[in-house]
């Protein structure tokens, strides 16, 4: 089995909207045809938003959703008192930690820090 990515709602914004280089959107794409993973944070942002709402319900119910257990919320609560992040953003890099999972995201300043999470900014490919 080769890497898995948790997918951070601004890479799904991003690829909805064509905002990757072609070689990001190629690379994002393989990862939404193979195995999406989302936190359950990832969910409830994606279906509130309200722009692409028919494609973001098709990729939210295609995905593996990992909700909320006592493993992630003691990780988030460590996240949140080491690295003074949103709890959001806490939650998120605690599922993937947790998971084993690597973040896909373009939000830099709050999960690059983070020792533990294993983080890669599609944009950057």
């Amino acid at each position: 089995m080769g890497t898995e990515y948790l997918l951070d709602t601004n890479v799904i914004i991003d690829f909805l909207a064509q905002k990757f280089s072609e070689k990001s959107e190629l690379f994002v794409a393989q990862i939404i045809d193979n195995c999406i993973f989302l936190s359950v944070i990832n969910k409830i942002e994606l279906l509130g938003f309200s722009k692409c709402e028919k494609e973001m319900g098709q990729i939210v119910e295609a995905a593996k959703i990992f909700y909320l257990d006592e493993i992630i919320a003691q990780k988030t609560i460590e996240i949140r008192r080491n690295y003074k992040i949103k709890l959001p953003d806490a939650v998120i890099a605690a599922t993937a930690i947790c998971k084993n999972l690597v973040l896909l995201s373009n939000n830099e300043n709050d999960f690059k820090n983070v020792k533990e999470l294993k983080f890669m900014n599609p944009h950057n490919l």
